[in-house]
């Protein structure tokens, strides 16, 4: 992924609402190309509005003319703003503006408005969240405001932060905490911890013959059920043993 470009210290955010840094190149990222309505137009997830996915290419001075008008309309609020897949369309636009425009600054200034530095970086790298967080925004699991804040971190934090509030129910504020604490050097683990999060944990409901079976290993192999289900979890998603 390119990383977006860096604006001077004068027209940076705070240290607590600081973005990655470029050296760290985290897994956890946006794999497809800037502006592709990947989310946007999967109808599984968005239905019929799928077909109105527009996609923004920061390589063409049209598109980046209508991403600029997007952006200036996303940041006044004029439609939508209560809505998810428009709030990701709004990042999208975001994210292809400042890689036409080759810098935040030169974005906030094309848009215009209400279009700040600070409102173009934090939704462009909702934009870059890797798919699988994406979709849960897009499904309305993870709300647009708890996602600014999952993108303030990067690697495998994000998934931890985004997990964790499918999981238990963090709420915004309480994200906006914990990647407060993660930027300020506290592990992500150790940081949902405090909030009362145990990293790892989620509830299964299995099929009653699974159930059964899992019972029945788990007791002749002299273990937890939980021992058995990670075995088996290691292999189909084709992770080290070790790991």
């Amino acid at each position: 992924m390119t990383e977006g470009p860096e604006e001077s210290p004068a027209n940076r955010e705070s240290p607590a609402d600081r973005e990655p840094s470029a050296e760290s190149q985290p897994p956890a990222d946006r794999e497809s190309p800037v502006g592709k309505p990947v989310i946007r137009g999967d109808e599984t997830i968005t239905g019929e509005r799928a077909d109105e996915a527009k996609a923004f290419d920061p390589t063409d001075p049209e598109s980046v003319d209508e991403a600029a008008a997007t952006v200036r309309a996303f940041a006044e609020g004029s439609a939508g703003s209560e809505d998810n897949v428009y709030m990701l369309r709004g990042a999208a636009a975001c994210a292809a503006l400042v890689r036409g425009e080759g810098s935040y600054k030169g974005a906030a200034e094309r848009a215009g408005g209400d279009a700040t530095v600070a409102f173009i970086r934090k939704w462009a790298r909702v934009h870059d969240l890797p798919r699988s967080i994406r979709r849960h925004v897009a499904l309305g699991y993870i709300a647009p405001t708890a996602a600014k804040h999952v993108a303030r971190v990067d690697g495998d934090a994000r998934y931890q932060l985004a997990w964790a509030i499918l999981d238990d129910s963090l709420t915004v504020r309480e994200v906006r905490s914990i990647v407060s604490e993660i930027n300020d050097g506290t592990p992500a683990e150790r940081a949902l911890r405090d909030h009362g999060v145990t990293p790892g944990r989620v509830a299964l409901t299995l099929p009653s013959e699974v159930y059964r079976e899992l019972r029945r290993e788990a007791a002749l192999a002299g273990e937890e059920p939980e021992d058995v289900v990670v075995r088996a979890l290691k292999r189909e998603l084709g992770l080290a043993e070790d790991d």
